[in-house]
């Protein structure tokens, strides 16, 4: 089963404002449509504009002048997102979580059907968060998670086995799990627009044109084919922050005090999660889109802020700012867990 909340983030708006309801509303950035930011979400009267997620508020303020724009709060969010979890927990706790907006479950051994499963789930959530979700049931993670999308908001939806011909295959390409817009382009440029069109090609001819691994998937995917797991739990690889500077920059006091400021919220994500970190990472964007990396790898696992802040400003030295930055990062890697036993 996987359970997707609709609208995640302007449901919670609308909620704790029922004056947006009706109106399209769109959630990025700092809320000003007129600086720099990417849409985060918009709500369904929104889309219906063209408005959709991660395309510039700029480009949003155009489609729909007369949209309610708002900055992203993650807290109220995150607040939400832990109450309608507690829902699916208590139904069972073989829950994957997806997102801050959606989850898997594995319900193959509960004693209910999918549908009174999806009824209780449902009126769960409405109960504790007033929100919908649409949730979608199959065989696997693959097939639930296109399910889920196919009758939003507030579906559901249910594909079995032999659904696969009559419901996956006359869908756009777009909407199998792990096709983004270049490989859309590439398939459409070989005529290949439907889940149905991929699904008839050999293998080798995926194989030849998207390598090994990745036509592979193509060749199963396309097929409703997938044997991953619900993972209940898993480690992170990687803790990080970065911004997007409302313009340009070239003054270094600015570059290096929003690199300390950075480091400080990552070393607090990494303590907060209980986590070491070995090697430090910081990515620079400047104003033509030229991205460069920089990383240094300490001789042991740290929290310390010091130690990570000089290791940042050790990597941010090795950067040549001859030109206005755009973007700045600092991302944590080969992490190990605190033991606290």
């Amino acid at each position: 089963m996987h359970i997707d909340m609709d609208a995640f983030f302007a449901a919670v708006e609308e909620g704790r404002n029922p004056a947006l309801c009706g109106k399209p509303v769109v959630i990025g950035g700092n809320g000003n449509p007129s600086q720099r930011g990417v849409v985060s979400t918009a709500n369904y009267e929104a889309r219906k504009y063209g408005i959709h997620s991660a395309i510039p508020m700029r480009t949003a303020l155009k489609l729909c002048p007369h949209a309610v724009f708002l900055p992203v709060d993650y807290e109220a969010y995150s607040a939400a997102s832990e109450k309608f979890k507690s829902v699916l927990f208590a139904c069972t706790p073989l829950m994957e979580n997806a997102g801050i907006d959606e989850a898997f479950l594995d319900i193959s051994e509960l004693p209910e059907t999918p549908e009174s499963i999806a009824a209780n789930i449902k009126n769960g959530i409405k109960e504790k968060t007033s929100l919908t979700c649409s949730i979608g049931i199959a065989s696997n993670k693959l097939l639930a998670k296109i399910a889920s999308d196919m009758q939003k908001p507030d579906g559901l939806t249910i594909i079995d086995e032999g659904d696969i011909e009559n419901k996956i295959w006359p869908l756009p390409i777009r909407k199998l799990y792990g096709i983004g817009p270049k490989t859309e382009s590439y398939l459409k440029s070989i005529s290949i627009e439907t889940i149905g069109q991929l699904a008839a090609q050999p293998l080798d001819t995926l194989i030849e044109h998207f390598g090994e691994s990745y036509g592979q998937y193509l060749y199963e995917a396309s097929r409703g084919i997938d044997d991953s797991e619900v993972i209940t739990h898993w480690e992170p690889k990687s803790i990080s922050r970065e911004t997007t500077f409302q313009q340009d920059v070239k003054n270094w006091q600015v570059i290096a005090r929003t690199l300390a400021e950075l480091t400080k919220d990552v070393v607090a994500d990494l303590q907060d999660e209980g986590y070491t970190a070995r090697t430090v990472t910081i990515k620079i964007r400047f104003s033509d889109f030229q991205t460069l990396t920089r990383a240094k790898t300490l001789t042991g696992h740290t929290a310390s802020e010091e130690e990570i802040r000089k290791a940042a400003f050790a990597c941010l030295k090795r950067v040549e700012l001859k030109k206005r930055v755009r973007l700045i990062g600092v991302r944590a890697t080969n992490l190990e867990k605190i033991n606290n036993d």
